[in-house]
């Protein structure tokens, strides 16, 4: 280890899918697992660590990320807003 090695503490992600979930269906638990490791986004924090990044690229992806997430948001509410003023007509 060197000197200016930064540890980062690492999220335990807890994927459990059980049999009584899913009410015995192995398909059902196969889906149900995909689903939970996409929320928890282990698959690509894979991805992303597969290969260095160095931090201003790592900010200016963040940076972008951060931006689509805000213009989904605004849309979602633009949305329903249209869909409130359309069922008041």
């Amino acid at each position: 280890m060197g000197g200016n090695e930064v540890k980062m503490p690492k999220k335990k992600a807890n994927v459990l899918v059980t049999s009584k979930e899913c009410r015995g269906n192995h398909e059902r638990m196969i889906r149900r697992f995909i689903k939970k490791t996409k929320k928890e986004r282990i698959v690509e924090q894979i991805k992303d660590r597969k290969y260095y990044k160095k931090p201003s690229i790592k900010k200016r992806e963040e940076r972008a990320k951060a931006e689509r997430r805000r213009r989904r948001e605004e849309l979602k509410k633009q949305r329903a807003q249209e869909r409130r003023n359309k069922k008041r007509r």
